[in-house]
């Protein structure tokens, strides 16, 4: 995969060697003092779990609330926030750089480029608009949107999720585009380009899904530009819910 892969060597290989490299055995003559700093390592890297742990799972766990203009609504018994399910944000390891701006998860950035090339061939220019998001970065999209636009939190959700519930922040789904007609970039109109019409047919292939069909049982807006990477077994759990509900009743 040449994005993919020039993207891995950069981020993944450039590593200074003593990083990689493993930590000097003790000589014998230094078994007492070896194991006196192994006792304050233990006891320092306890106080600092105890003291780090409620801010590493606030970053991990999706929001159980929202707040907008005094609106506030909590989460369903399965767990969506206004048609959304929760999602955590990826970790930073899981991630590269497909494209400057643009981060995804590494294995989602190969099949995304291997579809990309297979649509290029069929005369098809397939442009990814969007990829990765941060809990901080849904949260702006979500709440400072919402704010210009005067929209309450149900309004908001139709079109954007709630930071936590965003398939985005998985590092799995994209936003795709036709290069041939950006003036359809996000629009429902995307779905009349030839784009569109190439990953009705092929995208499954790769592994891609369409999140938000017309008439989703989510009941978020109709969005044939967002589709979501469900080719391994990490985004296969974390979508299991999502691909249930759909289901459900079908």
């Amino acid at each position: 995969m040449a994005r993919a892969s020039s993207a891995r060597r950069t981020e993944r290989e450039d590593i200074p060697v003593a990083r990689r490299t493993r930590q000097p055995r003790q000589r014998k003559g230094d078994g007492a003092v070896g194991l006196l700093f192994g006792l304050v390592l233990i006891c320092a890297g306890s106080l600092a779990a105890v003291m780090l742990a409620p801010s590493l799972l606030s970053r991990r766990q999706p929001t159980q609330s929202l707040e907008i203009s005094g609106f506030r609504e909590r989460p369903d018994v399965d767990g969506r926030l206004l048609g959304h399910f929760p999602y955590g944000e990826a970790d930073a390891d899981q991630l590269i750089v497909f494209e400057p701006g643009i981060e995804l998860n590494v294995e989602a950035a190969e099949a995304l480029n291997t579809m990309m090339r297979s649509a290029l061939a069929d005369g098809v220019d397939l442009r990814l608009l969007s990829g990765f998001r941060s809990l901080a970065l849904q949260e702006s999209i979500f709440f400072d949107v919402a704010s210009e636009r005067n929209q309450t939190a149900e309004e908001r959700a139709q079109v954007s999720a709630p930071p936590g519930y965003s398939e985005h922040s998985t590092g799995y789904a994209v936003d795709l585009g036709d290069g041939r007609f950006p003036e359809t970039n996000l629009s429902q109109s995307f779905q009349d380009t030839e784009a569109f019409r190439w990953l009705q047919d092929y995208a499954a292939r790769y592994h891609f899904v369409l999140s938000f069909p017309e008439d989703n049982k989510q009941g978020v807006m109709y969005e044939p530009w967002h589709w979501r990477y469900e080719g391994n077994a990490d985004a296969l759990r974390l979508f299991e819910p999502a691909s249930r509900f759909s289901r459900r009743d079908s």
